[in-house]
C-alpha cells in the first residue's frame, strides 16, 4: 500500500511547549500535561526519518501496557481523547534512564554486545564471562543505566552502583525504580511470550508524583523502546548465523549500521522499502502484543490532531 505523509510536528494553542525526540507536549491545566507523539523516528539519538503510523502504534501500545501494568507501579496515564493524544499527570523526571536487558545484543554505543565486542568484561558495573554470543540470553535480566541526554544529546553510560553514588538518583527511590523495572519486564516478557514474541531489552523511565512516589512515565514496551524478536523464528536464526527477526526499529539501525553509519555526521539516505517495512513491523507488534486490529488513524494527522484536541476542556 501507498504510505501517507508521515506526522512530523504540531503547533497547538497552549503553554508551555516542550519538544522530545518524538512528541511534542504542553501544560494543560493544572498537574497535568498533553502529549502528541508523531511519526518521527530516532535512532543514535538523533532523528533519522519520519514514519506514517508510528506515533499512533506508540501513544495506544503504550497506553495498552500502561493498563497491564498497574499493579506493579502507578503510571502517568489520564486518557487518550486521540490515537496520537495522551494527557498524562505531570511527573519530575528522573535524570537516569533505566534499561532492562535479557540478552546481550545492538549495535550502539551503549549497547551491550557492541562494548563485550570491543573487549570490555565489566559492564554497567556488571561482570561478563568470557565466549558469550551475540543475541543469545543472560542468565537473568540485568539493569544497564544511562544518564539520559536532552534533545540531540548522547546518553551516557553509568555503573550500576554509580547511580546512588553519583547523586543522580536516592538510595530509596532507586530501590523502589530496580525493582519495579524488573518486575515490569518480566510481565512484559509474559505477555510478549503470549504473542511470539521475545522481549529482548527495553527502556524505562521513571519519575516523581507531586507526593514523592514513584511513577512509570514516557512510554512503555513500545517498538521504539524495546527490543522485539520472533520467537518461532529465534533458534533457527541463531543457528544460521543470521540476526534474530526483529520487529521493532532495529532494522533502522542495522541498515544504517551496514553502510558505516556509528551516529555521527549526515545520515545516510536509506531505501524507500526500509520505511516500508519499518511501519509495517510496528504494526505487526501492536498486533500480535494486545490481539487487537491496528486501525489505521486519518491522515493528514496534523488537523485531526488539531480538532481532537480543540474539543478538550482544559482543566482549572
Amino acid at each position: 500500500m501507498t504510505l501517507p505523509e508521515p506526522f512530523d510536528s504540531i503547533e497547538l494553542p497552549l503553554h508551555d511547549r516542550q519538544l522530545g525526540k518524538v512528541r511534542v507536549s504542553y501544560a494543560f491545566g493544572p498537574g497535568q500535561r498533553i502529549f502528541v507523539t508523531t511519526d518521527r523516528l530516532s535512532a543514535f539519538d538523533q532523528i533519522i526519518a519520519r514514519v506514517p503510523y508510528k506515533g499512533q502504534v506508540l501513544n495506544q501500545l503504550a497506553a495498552w501496557w500502561f493498563e497491564q501494568t498497574t499493579d506493579i507501579v502507578q503510571n502517568h496515564v489520564v486518557s487518550l481523547p486521540d490515537p496520537n493524544v495522551l494527557i498524562a499527570r505531570e511527573a519530575a523526571p528522573l535524570s537516569v534512564e533505566v534499561v532492562v536487558r535479557g540478552h546481550i545484543s545492538g549495535v550502539t554505543n551503549t549497547a551491550l554486545w557492541t562494548q563485550y565486542a570491543a573487549g570490555a568484561r565489566s559492564i554497567y558495573g556488571h561482570q561478563f564471562p568470557e565466549n558469550l554470543t551475540k543475541n543469545t540470553a543472560l542468565p537473568e535480566p540485568i539493569i544497564t543505566p544511562t544518564t539520559k541526554g536532552n534533545f540531540g544529546e548522547h546518553d551516557v553510560p553509568l555503573a550500576i552502583q554509580d547511580v546512588v553514588a553519583g547523586g543522580h538518583v536516592d538510595r530509596e527511590v532507586w530501590d523502589q525504580v530496580r525493582s519495579a523495572a524488573l518486575a515490569v519486564f518480566e510481565r512484559g516478557r509474559e505477555r510478549a511470550a503470549d504473542g511470539g514474541l521475545i522481549l529482548a531489552d527495553t527502556k524505562y523511565e521513571f519519575g516523581l508524583d507531586v507526593t514523592g512516589a514513584v511513577m512509570l512515565i514516557d512510554e512503555l514496551h513500545t517498538p521504539d523502546s524495546s527490543r522485539y524478536w520472533v520467537a518461532e523464528t529465534y533458534e533457527e536464526q541463531l543457528a544460521a548465523g543470521c540476526e534474530p527477526e526483529s520487529l521493532d526499529k532495529e532494522i533502522v539501525r542495522r541498515a544504517l549500521a551496514d553502510v558505516g553509519y556509528t551516529g555521527k555526521g549526515e545520515v545516510p539516505q536509506l531505501p524507500s522499502e526500509v520505511w516500508e517495512q519499518t511501519s509495517d513491523r510496528y504494526i505487526e507488534t501492536y498486533e500480535r502484543l494486545t490481539g487487537l486490529t491496528f486501525e489505521r488513524a486519518s491522515y493528514p494527522a496534523k488537523q485531526r490532531i488539531i480538532d481532537a484536541v480543540s474539543a478538550l476542556e482544559v482543566p482549572s
